[in-house]
């Protein structure tokens, strides 16, 4: 296989810095199909395969290629003033909620009342991290170091886009940006190791339907594309998420090791692996997220010491909103858990993010710090996220170049490979509730709530109860009272 040319015509850049003064909302524009070839409905009972080849070119048989990055990512409010704006691109989305037919009408509209009520608590949130989250800080210096790893260890010059799902700089904002450079090499890379079809499926989703409408831009003959769909697996990712966590527990002095064993607890050091959760239907339905996160753990478990070594290793997830059930075990159960089986040293792993923002920084930092120590985990380490670690943008790198020079994996082949679209998407009575730390986090567009075989029986009651939840949000926002205020005066 011929390696990519090593001189390229594009010039070398930083990522691009988008208008960033634009605060006004806005309605993202829908995404919750694939092609019509794509999707399953409910009465279907066929499941997707994973194409048997993908499509053959590289970026190698590209006589003059101008290579692009496109890197995705979930956005978030840079300051106070945007969390408003970020909430009502998340209610806004049928992807995060799904109205029946008849209420499809109200979405922006049941979208800006939640926003509204919602915005002030987490306003608060941000607030106690800074009043914003950091993601696209990170993701730039990200995109920039990887540019210039690209350039310093394989002669490619390639620019970066930065497209954030729900907030700005848009995906269809830098999709505009790689039009305008005539960039004929895009390779996608989804800021998330570990595949979910809420997260890469849902960017990678807007991307499907872009390319499907203008293939006269995007289409073969225009551009070649590749898509990263997961590299959870990649030795330098492991690598560098071990090397992390190795740090920090290299940082617990003798004193905290004995105080480690002084409670019944044979093993003095221990490690928490906190993964953002999704609701448990998603993995009935085919999402590969738990499977991927599972062999992550193991493959980083790998390269710590072992329990004979004195370290033990524990896996769970957080976020999780609503009633539904949500992959577990929970982070805030497994904290008490911990504390009764007398540990004391701990170093909790965010496992499922690459940079800092709100999961980390206020849930993991402050929320579930403050629990563990209640639970009497006295000595609390937390491994920083990826962030710009060098082995970890150097493998960054590794992975563009790789894909530039294997054979490509088209937007729709990774979705179907991965079982996007596996079942129509419906409504789910739980869509309206969203925490303070979550705030729209990875995993909270729970708009798969049911496998494709649900009854129709049960389809009927999720959209009943939607229509329910629409009602109660409508009618306490403009009587300005709780529901429960109606019927103060009723005895039972």
């Amino acid at each position: 296989m011929q390696p990519l040319p090593q001189s390229i015509s594009s010039p070398l850049t930083s990522a691009d810095d988008l208008d960033l003064n634009r605060r006004s909302l806005r309605h993202p524009t829908a995404t919750t199909k694939l092609d019509t070839a794509s999707v399953l409905t409910l009465d279907d009972d066929v499941s997707f395969r994973k194409p048997a080849v993908s499509s053959a070119a590289t970026a190698s048989d590209l006589k003059d290629p101008k290579v692009g990055v496109l890197l995705l990512n979930l956005g978030g409010p840079e300051t106070g003033e945007d969390v408003e704006g970020f909430l009502y691109n998340l209610f806004a989305d049928p992807d995060i909620i799904r109205l029946p037919p008849f209420l499809a009408p109200l979405q922006s509209l049941v979208a800006l009342l939640i926003s509204k009520r919602r915005a002030p608590k987490s306003r608060e949130a941000y607030d106690s991290i800074g009043g914003g989250s950091p993601i696209l800080q990170y993701t730039r210096a990200q995109a920039d170091l990887m540019t210039k790893s690209l350039k310093e260890r394989y002669g490619i010059e390639a620019k970066t886009y930065i497209g954030m799902r729900y907030w700005y700089p848009f995906t269809e904002e830098a999709l505009a940006k790689i039009r305008d450079d005539d960039i004929n090499a895009l390779v996608i890379l989804p800021l998330y190791p570990q595949f979910s079809i809420s997260t890469s499926g849902s960017s990678l989703r807007v991307l499907q339907e872009e390319f499907a409408k203008k293939t006269d831009l995007y289409g073969p003959k225009k551009m070649f594309h590749t898509v990263i769909p997961s590299w959870y697996d990649r030795p330098g990712y492991v690598k560098s998420v071990a090397n992390l966590i190795q740090k920090e527990l290299d940082s617990f002095t003798p004193e905290e090791i004995a105080e480690g064993t002084s409670d019944g607890q044979p093993i003095p050091k221990h490690v928490l692996f906190s993964a953002h959760g999704v609701p448990a239907s998603y993995i009935e339905a085919g999402d590969p997220y738990k499977a991927q996160i599972e062999d992550c753990v193991e493959r980083i478990k790998a390269l710590l010491p072992s329990e004979e070594d004195g370290v033990k290793v524990h896996l769970s997830f957080q976020s999780r909103v609503g009633p539904v059930e949500w992959l577990r075990p929970y982070t805030d159960d497994v904290l008490p858990s911990l504390g009764e089986q007398g540990v004391k040293n701990l170093v909790v792993v965010p496992i499922s993010f690459v940079s800092e923002h709100i999961e980390t920084l206020e849930e993991i930092d402050i929320e579930y710090r403050e629990l563990a120590l209640e639970s009497g985990i006295t000595n609390w380490r937390r491994s920083p996220a990826l962030n710009t670690d060098p082995t970890f943008i150097d493998d960054m790198a590794d992975m563009v170049a790789d894909a530039l020079n294997e054979p490509s994996q088209s937007i729709t082949e990774a979705c179907v490979s991965n079982n996007v679209g596996n079942l129509e998407l419906q409504t789910v009575s739980n869509e309206l509730e969203i925490t303070s730390a979550g705030v729209g986090g990875v995993g909270f567009d729970d708009d798969l709530a049911y496998r494709s075989k649900l009854r129709k029986g049960e389809l009927f009651n999720g959209r009943l109860a939607m229509v329910g939840i629409v009602l109660t949000v409508l009618l306490e926002y403009f009587s300005g009272q709780p529901l429960i205020h109606f019927f103060s005066g009723v005895s039972l």
